[in-house]
């Protein structure tokens, strides 16, 4: 007979397989542009209240999105390689479980945002509502990639709300750049299941971009690097800022080599190790705050 005792560990690990516990990788994507935009905001360290509340934040909503993400795909994974296997679609989690735990994890995040300011709790309900919005998208828009885009960048106008209470055009020349990276490496992403895709019919970069997919994602890392440029030029930082960039346009030019075979592996690769790009980015805007 099995107890509750036997079960409960079946169940939690089933649920830790629904947010990605052991693939962190999307919460760091999501993490260093925001405590990089925590940083700028600041000109310097922005306290540890605000760092621990958007440390926590991005992992709990990167896992409240899997779980609303894997919900709206379900009928959709079934059909692909990579996702075949995940809780929703093979069933071993319901729909209802699914829903109930990201909504928890969110109000959890809801919780943290609340300790900030006006600003930050108001910009909170659009950054929700585009995160719930993004899974849908792929049904009828031919770059979705370019709405979790939004998502993926939308810690950085909260932080500027965290930090100064209020959202300058800083912040949103920030968000543009970061699109054009959430484009680069979730291409990335795409390019590894774009032969599912065609199958079921879902619209992503990959398949709008055709064959000029690889130039594509390197167009898209250069306007990255390109638009933070320009906006370390406006402000006037200093080189450790603009040092992170050169590294970062070194990594993604690396990138090339990873995905010009269009390889599953190679593609799959250079999306799981793209956090660096971001990391070394938030390093030299740290650093630029204190030389």
């Amino acid at each position: 007979m099995t107890t509750p005792a036997a079960v409960a560990p079946s169940r939690l690990a089933l649920y830790l397989d629904l947010i990605r516990w052991d693939r962190p990788a999307g919460s760091y994507l999501l993490l260093w542009p925001t405590l990089s935009a925590l940083w700028i905001a600041a000109r310097a360290f922005p306290g540890w209240h605000l760092v621990v509340v958007f440390v926590l934040g991005t992992f709990l909503m990167r896992s409240a999105g899997c779980a609303v993400n894997d919900v709206a795909d379900r009928d959709f994974d079934k059909h692909v390689k990579r996702t075949a296997q995940r809780p929703v679609t093979r069933g071993a989690v319901s729909v209802r479980e699914a829903l109930v735990l990201g909504a928890v994890l969110a109000l959890v995040a809801f919780g943290l945002v609340l300790t900030t300011n006006l600003a930050a709790i108001a910009w909170s309900f659009a950054a929700l509502a585009v995160a719930i919005a993004y899974p849908f998208t792929k049904r009828f828009l031919s770059m979705p990639q370019a709405v979790l885009g939004v998502a993926f960048s939308f810690g950085i106008p909260m932080a500027f709300a965290a930090v100064r209470g209020e959202v300058p055009a800083l912040a949103w020349w920030l968000l543009l750049g970061n699109l054009f990276w959430v484009l680069a490496y979730d291409t990335e992403y795409a390019m590894v299941d774009r032969d599912d895709d065609l199958k079921i019919g879902i619209k992503t970069s990959a398949i709008t971009l055709g064959r000029f997919d690889v130039a594509g994602v390197m167009l898209f890392y250069a306007g990255f690097v390109a638009v933070w440029a320009a906006v370390g030029a406006g402000q006037r930082f200093g080189w450790p800022y603009f040092a992170g960039l050169a590294v970062a346009a070194g990594i993604a030019a690396w990138h090339y080599t990873l995905i010009r075979d269009r390889s599953r592996e190679g593609c799959f690769r250079a999306f799981r190790i793209n956090h660096w790009i971001g990391f070394v980015v938030w390093a030299g805007v740290v650093l630029d705050t204190v030389f």
